[in-house]
């Protein structure tokens, strides 16, 4: 499938639809835990702009979202939709945090893989991304810039 302006919009709006209800949602579920201390949709300011931090969240699983529309139909068609997306949750935004973004704000990679914290971020992400898959496989039935080809 080409990309195109409209499908590469669609797809960021299926990846900030994703933060907001998957990758919020398993913020909450391990909030609920006692796993992780902070609940979902933080609006501390964060950034140069300091936009609250859920729609800071929101803009760059937007910037996911694009990425996995260009990457969707190269995805083998025998994973099924929602295990891939879960796959691509955890190779695109976690490992691209660990290996890219750490050491580019001067810490070291995975921030020292610290326990349990490495699972809480796989979790996280892999929700993102079912989020992300979900939200891209509907829309491609409804809205014909987001389909798979």
């Amino acid at each position: 499938m080409k990309a195109t302006p409209k499908s590469l919009a669609v797809h960021f709006l299926c990846g900030a639809l994703a933060v907001l209800v998957f990758h919020q949602g398993a913020v909450l579920i391990l909030n609920i835990a006692g796993v992780i201390p902070n609940g979902p949709y933080q609006t501390r300011p964060v950034g140069p702009l300091g936009v609250p931090a859920f729609l800071n969240a929101a803009f760059w699983g937007g910037v996911w979202g694009i990425v996995y529309g260009l990457v969707r139909t190269r995805i083998p068609s025998i994973l099924p939709v929602l295990l891939a997306g879960f796959l691509f949750g955890i190779v695109g935004p976690t490992f691209f945090g660990w290996f890219v973004l750490a050491p580019l704000r001067g810490q070291p990679l995975g921030n020292g893989f610290p326990f349990p914290g490495v699972f809480r971020g796989i979790f996280i992400n892999g929700m993102y991304g079912v989020g992300v898959a979900f939200f891209a496989d509907l829309a491609g039935r409804f809205i014909p810039a987001a389909r798979r080809s």
